[in-house]
């Protein structure tokens, strides 16, 4: 009876054509389409015929095994389906676990749909080739699958603007291939993992706009090619760690609307950071005087503070400074003369205790 049965599944194969995606394919995709309801573009209505390899819009298969290998599914594409339509995608429902039959999945994108809810299936951490996760843009709820270090050959993880709750977990830092984590955009709570810099590979972590809290971790200041770190709008605590500003390609570095206390560290002052903003915090103490040449700042924003003092003569040695706000401090004293400052709005210093000078009341 088995012969009779592995025969007739080898008399099917040949059956089919030789880039035909397989039967198992087929079917998990067709039930994770059931669990989906899309209604005004229609892109499943190609979801038809034996080949899920050919023409289904947003599945790619890979040309030698035939094995569905990229799902990519954007609720805002300039794809002339959605400009026919002259609107962006919405969708509901779920996505099903039927997902993870697909064995050989690279990348799955289910992005920007607005309505998608319920969790991310745990069984995603058990797709071994999966490279790419990025679900932004949904009302996904429920946690970050605990498992989720199992995709060692993730570099993209995109879960930002959904309703995940729970914390980071743990073994999230057994990524060593990931390269973009964001977060942003959910209630997400409980500490950054202490080891977070075993994330050698990241050069954008993005997790602003959650409910962290605790230090940031010094292990941070140990991912070489971290170029982008956004952690605002949190209830992170404690000082700022000074290694942020000793590290290589560091150009971001969003703190602002946490609990963070303590001085400026004055590595961050003369770093290779572009874009700085500690505002809206408890940080005190003197704004440092180590401005110099490799001071090249887009934004430096340290406005609602506890910051006293003078402002540093040593700002006129920096390279540029674009935008500069230390609104809302304690500072006092004249505000130096010259670059970056003829430039600047009495906003930039407003409400403190006895700045003088311009762009304010002469001193």
């Amino acid at each position: 009876m088995a012969l009779y049965a592995l025969l007739a599944i080898l008399l099917f194969s040949l059956t089919l054509p030789s880039n035909a995606c397989l039967p198992a394919d087929r079917a998990a995709l067709l039930a994770f389409k059931a669990a989906l309801q899309e209604p005004h573009l229609g892109i499943f209505n190609s979801w038809t015929g034996s080949n899920c390899c050919h023409r289904w819009y947003g599945v790619s298969c890979d040309p030698e095994t035939h094995l569905v290998a990229d799902i990519n599914l954007r609720g805002e594409s300039e794809d002339p389906i959605f400009q026919k339509a002259n609107r962006t995608g919405y969708m509901s429902g779920y996505i099903s676990p039927a997902i993870c039959q697909l064995t050989r999945l690279s990348s799955l994108t289910i992005a920007d749909w607005k309505g998608i809810s319920g969790p991310i299936p745990p069984c995603i951490a058990s797709l071994p080739f999966l490279r790419i996760l990025d679900l932004i843009g949904n009302k996904i709820s429920g946690q970050i699958p605990a498992d989720i270090g199992r995709l060692t050959r993730l570099t993209v993880l995109n879960v930002a603007d959904n309703q995940l709750s729970g914390t980071i977990p743990r073994s999230l830092t057994n990524l060593s291939s990931l390269m973009h984590l964001d977060i942003r955009g959910n209630q997400i709570s409980g500490t950054i993992p202490r080891n977070f810099g075993k994330l050698r590979m990241l050069s954008r972590a993005l997790l602003s706009k959650n409910k962290l809290s605790g230090p940031i971790p010094l292990s941070i200041s140990y991912i070489y090619r971290l170029s982008d770190l956004d952690l605002s709008l949190n209830q992170l605590s404690g000082p700022i760690p000074a290694g942020l500003g000793k590290m290589a390609v560091l150009a971001t570095l969003n703190l602002d609307g946490n609990r963070m206390s303590g001085p400026i560290p004055t590595t961050l002052i003369n770093s290779g950071i572009s874009i700085l903003n500690l505002s809206r915090n408890a940080i005190e103490g003197y704004i440092p005087e180590g401005f110099g040449p490799r001071s090249y700042f887009t934004v430096l924003d340290l406005s609602y503070n506890n910051l006293r003092g003078r402002i540093p003569k040593s700002i006129s040695a920096a390279t540029f400074i674009g935008h500069l706000d230390v609104s809302h401090n304690h500072l006092c004293g004249p505000i130096p003369a010259g670059s970056p400052f003829d430039h600047l709005e009495a906003s930039s210093f407003a409400y403190n205790d006895c700045l003088c000078g311009k762009p304010l009341r002469a001193c």
